[in-house]
């Protein structure tokens, strides 16, 4: 008991609360999942839809190629482009969405086509062709959106894929992963609406949860941006003090040498 009286009251109160608290590891992904074995995390159903701006390649065939011709964009030769190529192979024009998510098709005109799935927009166009032409057969795939990932990732791009479905952690690994000053419970993400506007939204990667969220899967032209902890702020600011630190003392060093340098030769004469 004389022992006891001899440790201080607050050093014990110290001691209780660092042992009763768990410190939040920043650095894991789905931190919740850390205590569980096995199970079952839901996700949000997701299929890509066409958006203005997307590229698209749409071919069609049938059973006569003469009719259906003139559904196909014409094929275009890359050595003809005005450009060095090392490959002459004729290549088919592809369809790229305008603002307003319409694009121009062969004798069918103007279509709205943003919005659609790819295979609803397959769908639409059998629907359309089987006016003219019997059986014909749609291929519609859409070449690839980009994503742009800034912040504390090992390697900040921005991502062309060709994927039909890109989550965050298919941009968070093709950047490297997260670096260990990266926030993980604080990403934002920032998203155009039909208005063309830019949404923001926050995200949690330390929760499992983050799969049934619909900012999950990303979209054409998604910024995500990784944000800085304090840590790397306070080194930020310090490197910034002292540059300017060592740049005033640099300066005042230089400028007590010249004086000392006309003192000598004021006195030498």
């Amino acid at each position: 008991m004389n022992t006891m009286k001899l440790i201080p009251l607050w050093l014990i109160a110290a001691i209780t609360l660092l042992s009763s608290c768990k410190t939040k590891n920043n650095l894991v992904y789905f931190e919740d999942l850390q205590q569980t074995a096995d199970g079952i995390i839901a996700t949000e159903p997701y299929n890509v839809k066409i958006e203005p701006e997307s590229e698209l390649l749409i071919f069609v065939k049938s059973e006569v190629p003469a009719a259906s011709a003139e559904f196909n964009l014409p094929y275009i030769n890359p050595a003809t482009e005005g450009t060095t190529t090392t490959s002459s192979i004729p290549t088919q024009q592809t369809y790229k969405v305008d603002e307003n998510g319409d694009i121009d098709f062969p004798r069918l005109g103007k279509i709205h086509v943003a919005g659609m799935t790819q295979m609803q927009l397959k769908e639409y166009l059998i629907k359309r062709i089987s006016e003219y032409v019997k059986d014909p057969m749609v291929t519609v795939k859409m070449l690839g959106y980009k994503i742009i990932v800034m912040g504390e990732v090992n390697a900040p791009k921005s991502i062309t894929t060709t994927a039909e479905r890109y989550s965050l952690l298919d941009a968070i690994a093709d950047c490297g992963g997260m670096n260990t000053y990266a926030v993980r419970d604080n990403l934002l993400l920032l998203r155009r609406n039909e208005k063309n506007e830019y949404e923001h939204h926050k995200i949690d990667m330390t929760r499992s949860d983050i799969m049934q969220s619909p900012y999950f899967w990303l979209k054409n032209n998604d910024v995500v941006i990784i944000q800085p902890n304090d840590k790397k702020a306070a080194n930020a600011n310090f490197n910034q003090e002292y540059g300017y630190k060592l740049s005033m003392i640099s300066t005042i060093v230089s400028a007590c040498s010249i004086v000392a340098s006309l003192v000598v030769a004021l006195i030498v004469k």
